[in-house]
């Protein structure tokens, strides 16, 4: 068992280690080790030192990491208590969407891959927002047909999904709960009505936001009390989210859906001042968790599998692993520039398919086979049989029994998203990516948590050129994701569970950890922690103070313009097995303020 005073003390110098997030296109750096108000004991210094020296956590019964400790907590106590993976994820996502509601919570929606130890069966399920039944394709165009402003979309009601997070959690339950449902928020109740100290990433998101914050009264009362924003270390309660909770507790997800929470949420939504959205009790009377096809790649004798579309995650991670296998990446090193020209180029091309044919496939067909098929990316490949950077980039024209004629994407993905992997004592397998898009979502906030912005994810333009865009903006649909949540099989058996949030960067962290792990042998907690060098539209994104200027160096010099900058990802991994042994290993992004815990 978890002993409570230990963890708290672990959290609070994990916090004072932790990288804020990047922000819309800026980057803040971190705090120097040790200043931070919470970092105290020698003893969990000790263990966060050894967490970003590279050592995982080790168990052999159950494994979860997830976001931020208090989370990870109420998650890993339903794991020792026998409760199941998808029971962790319930308990641990509640506890998320109070401590961390810039990145997620009822009011977003997310992807979960899972994989049943009992049957080898694996599922995905799509809780991604829906757009209303009444909106258009110029839902982001001004009355000139120009995109709007980025926040100008943002910050309101239109830009609000039907949130997708509280059914998902309804349904992983009604499929493999072994908990009683109720019990599952008590965790999360219980640090809403007494108070949880605010985390220097919430607070540092909440001052740099500000102003953003301020534009609506219930946002700004409780983000910004007395109009200050909230500071690290102060005690912070959310009755409202509290009430939110044991409704769901007691009745399921129905008052959320089509009863109160349900006419609150639409209230905000279309009487938000100077930027009201169309969502309907209808909209929201509608949604249904989507069960999809997972789609698997093959790598090295693996299969990685994970989110179809409206997720481009498991597409784009499967072609860059695909377009890459040709060449002896675990030869060359973590420390080759032409390793990294590689990875960066194959992530290009894959970048290049994904804003051409990427989108919801039931409003648009996607080709999903003949963008993984071995024949078209072996042809791919071919490109990247060079010395130097490609010049040029263009989407291909995988096979395919539709109409391939589309237009590029134009629009954004910026983040704010968690991750949360989980293996029970029953060797089931969970991994789980869940989102409020931007930073605090539509800075819009109902019953105790904050709605999402995830319509801005669709393309803000309908058409280019008289050619239709894939994603964009149709009643109903949801829009395209970058979100990865993954699981690696060896022989029909999972090997590594993993995911990150971090916009459309999710894409390249997640190939780059599931690379550094099977290429390069790095273990799960050095794999996370890998500098991150980052390439999806021509620009080469080097992790700024983390040595790697030397391969900034290089790749400027075989052809690459190089961009030095914070890249806060959030990598959360459990690895399984091994050649010598069944254990498992959590590795946490050292970036964040996430944990592993295991037993």
């Amino acid at each position: 068992m978890i002993v409570r005073a230990t963890l708290l003390a672990l959290c609070a110098v994990i916090w004072a280690f932790a990288a804020p997030a990047q922000q819309a296109a800026d980057a803040v750096q971190p705090e120097a080790p040790g200043t931070g108000a919470f970092a105290t004991s020698p003893a969990t210094r000790a263990a966060v030192q050894a967490k970003l020296q590279g050592q995982p956590v080790e168990a052999s019964d159950w494994m979860i990491v997830a976001a931020n400790p208090l989370a990870v907590e109420a998650g890993a106590n339903v794991l020792a208590d026998g409760g199941s993976a998808a029971d962790a994820m319930i308990a641990a996502q509640a506890v998320l969407g109070l401590v961390e509601p810039q990145s997620s919570g009822l009011g977003g929606g997310g992807f979960l891959v899972w994989y049943d130890a009992s049957t080898g069966a694996l599922t995905t399920l799509d809780a991604r927002e829906a757009a209303p039944l009444s909106a258009t394709p110029r839902l982001f165009q001004a009355d000139t047909g120009d995109p709007m402003e980025f926040f100008r979309a943002v910050i309101g009601g239109r830009s609000v999904g039907v949130p997708g997070m509280p059914a998902l959690m309804q349904e992983a339950h009604r499929r493999w709960g072994r908990t009683p449902w109720p019990g599952l928020f008590e965790e999360a109740i219980r640090l809403a009505e007494d108070g949880f100290a605010v985390s220097p990433r919430m607070a540092k998101m909440v001052a740099g936001d500000a102003e953003r914050l301020r534009v609506h009264p219930s946002t700004r009362a409780y983000f910004l009390p007395g109009g200050t924003p909230l500071a690290e270390g102060e005690t912070l309660q959310n009755a409202d989210y509290a009430q939110s909770l044991r409704t769901l507790a007691k009745e399921g997800v129905a008052p959320f859906y089509t009863g109160d929470i349900a006419r609150e949420i639409v209230q905000a939504v279309r009487t938000f001042p100077g930027n009201p959205g169309a969502l309907s009790l209808a909209d929201l009377a509608l949604y249904r968790v989507k069960e999809r096809p997972a789609v698997c790649a093959p790598y090295r004798g693996h299969a990685v599998c994970g989110m179809g579309p409206p997720s481009s995650g498991a597409v784009a991670v499967g072609q860059i692993l695909g377009l890459v296998e040709p060449f002896p990446l675990g030869q060359m090193g973590p420390d080759s520039a032409d390793a990294w020209r590689l990875i960066g180029d194959a992530s290009r091309l894959a970048f290049a398919d994904r804003g051409r044919y990427l989108a919801d496939n039931d409003f648009v067909p996607v080709p999903v086979k003949g963008l993984l098929s071995s024949e078209y990316l072996r042809d791919r490949a071919t490109l990247l049989d060079r010395e130097t950077a490609l010049p040029d980039v263009q989407p291909g024209k995988p096979d395919f029994d539709h109409s391939l004629l589309r237009a590029d994407h134009a629009g954004h993905d910026l983040p704010s998203t968690t991750h949360i992997s989980i293996v029970d004592a029953q060797g089931n397998a969970l991994s789980m990516t869940s989102s409020v898009e931007n930073v605090f979502g539509a800075r819009l906030m109902v019953a105790g948590f904050v709605l999402n912005n995830q319509l801005t994810d669709f393309s803000f333009r309908s058409h280019a050129d008289g050619v239709p865009i894939a994603n964009r903006v149709e009643p109903g649909k949801r829009p395209r994701s970058s979100m990865a949540p993954t699981i690696v099989l060896k022989d029909g058996a999972p090997v590594l569970v993993i995911g990150s949030p971090g916009g459309s960067r999710i894409i390249p962290y997640v190939a780059n950890a599931i690379i550094a792990h099977l290429d390069w042998g790095l273990n799960v907690q050095e794999a996370v922690a890998l500098p991150h060098l980052v390439n999806r539209f021509g620009p080469y994104d080097i992790e700024a103070g983390t040595g790697t200027e030397r391969l900034g160096t290089a790749l400027a010099e075989l052809g690459f313009t190089v961009d030095v900058r914070a890249l806060t990802s959030g990598l959360h991994a459990i690895s399984i097995g091994g050649i010598a042994d069944q254990g498992l290993r959590g590795g946490a992004d050292p970036r964040r303020e996430g944990i592993a815990l295991g037993q």
